[in-house]
């Protein structure tokens, strides 16, 4: 196997076996560290290692939430999580696993504690829809039919910038924001900028 960093950013780095292993490390340290980078090996190395899925269960249950990742090596790449932040959005698809973990038992009191406050907050109610589902506001899709080069612009988007358009525009709060959102979106699709970089290949920052 090969040689894996300690540390990355100067946060811990560990890998996981399995699930079983992730949930021992939250139940001893899942209050007493403020971030950790898991380790994953990528599939087709063959290598024991837990997956996202079993993470992000585990994550929840503990009141942890997932963040960025980050390339490794030919072989691996890391991800970071941390204890969710104070009026940390949700995800219908983590709101959804959550409730699954409370019907079944195994959420502990600490993630409990932030779906309690989730619900108490309105953000539970409001939880945003995943990259993968979300739909096109009518009013995008208006604004794209008025302008051509607009619609030609957002259909060659890559997922990033794509779900950053979608996101900004179904969470505006009042219609007055949305209408500024849109303006501005618009022309900058007619003016051929996106929101973030192209994506680009990552290089690996350790091998």
């Amino acid at each position: 196997m090969p040689r894996l960093p300690k540390t990355y950013k100067n946060e811990p780095v560990l890998p996981f076996a399995t699930q079983a292993e992730w949930r021992r490390w939250l139940e001893e340290n899942h209050a007493s560290h403020d971030a950790l980078w898991i380790c994953y090996a990528k599939k087709s190395t063959g290598i024991p290692s837990v997956t996202y899925a079993e993470v992000i269960e585990e994550a929840l249950c503990f009141g942890w939430i997932d963040g960025q990742a980050a390339s490794l090596s030919e072989t691996h790449y890391l991800q970071r999580y941390t204890p969710r932040r104070k009026r940390s959005l949700w995800s219908r698809i983590n709101r959804a696993k959550a409730e699954a973990l409370i019907a079944s038992g195994r959420m502990q009191p600490t993630g409990l504690r932030e779906v309690e406050a989730a619900r108490a907050d309105g953000r539970w109610e409001n939880a945003y829809a995943s990259s993968s589902v979300i739909e096109i506001p009518d009013i995008l899709r208006r604004a794209l039919d008025s302008s051509p080069s607009a619609a030609t612009a957002f259909a060659g988007l890559d997922s990033r910038n794509r779900y950053a358009i979608l996101y900004r525009l179904t969470h505006a709060k009042r219609e007055e924001t949305r209408q500024r959102l849109l303006a501005q979106f618009i022309a900058m699709l007619e003016e051929g900028r996106t929101i973030h970089p192209p994506a680009t290949r990552r290089k690996p920052v350790a091998e």
